[in-house]
């Protein structure tokens, strides 16, 4: 059985109610969710509250009590937890900018996320607020966006999880990373 057969039968199981399947995934997954929420991090430019390993364990809190869902695969769990990830960043964001007044937002550069190179950060409330504003327009596009960038899906795997084709994923990806530009920096 491979891979993702296999941490598929976990999710399902830990779904169920398997407490030992459950100890199984997190020791499957808790080593990639640590490199995703090391590189959500990198590029945060202030003082950081929250380190890779308490975002993801906050992540595993907050999924933890998704029970009800039913897993269809690793990349369901990834898509799940991707937007587990944003919530969690945006939520610290917001705490942070509201004692602070704006100050000390979170920045996440886009590198990672094949945006065109610039050498400022972003701010992780304005990318959150234009991804809304994508969806609204595009919610495929922002689906993406959110895949890619918050998971680190391949274009295959968010096209698997999607349920759409390569080609749909690749075109979704270009139409937001240029939208995202012109929203987030100005520049067409």
């Amino acid at each position: 059985m491979n891979q993702a057969v296999e941490l598929t039968v976990l999710l399902r199981a830990w779904a169920a109610g398997d407490d030992d399947a459950e100890a199984a995934l997190f020791a499957e997954m808790y080593p990639r969710l640590r490199r995703l929420a090391r590189s959500k991090l990198r590029g945060e430019v202030s003082a950081r509250p929250m380190d890779a390993t308490e975002l993801v364990h906050e992540v595993y809190i907050r999924l933890v009590h998704q029970r009800q869902i039913d897993w269809r695969s690793r990349d369901h769990f990834f898509a799940m937890a991707a937007t587990v990830i944003r919530r969690v960043l945006v939520d610290q964001a917001r705490r942070r900018q509201s004692c602070k007044r704006g100050s000390g937002a979170v920045h996440v550069s886009l590198a990672e996320a094949n945006l065109p190179h610039h050498p400022w950060a972003l701010d992780l409330l304005a990318l959150d607020r234009a991804l809304a504003d994508l969806a609204a327009i595009r919610q495929t596009a922002a689906r993406v966006v959110e895949l890619r960038f918050f998971a680190g899906l391949s274009i295959e795997d968010t096209a698997t999880t999607l349920h759409v084709g390569r080609t749909t994923v690749i075109r979704q990806w270009r139409f937001a990373r240029a939208w995202l530009t012109e929203q987030l920096l100005g520049t067409a």
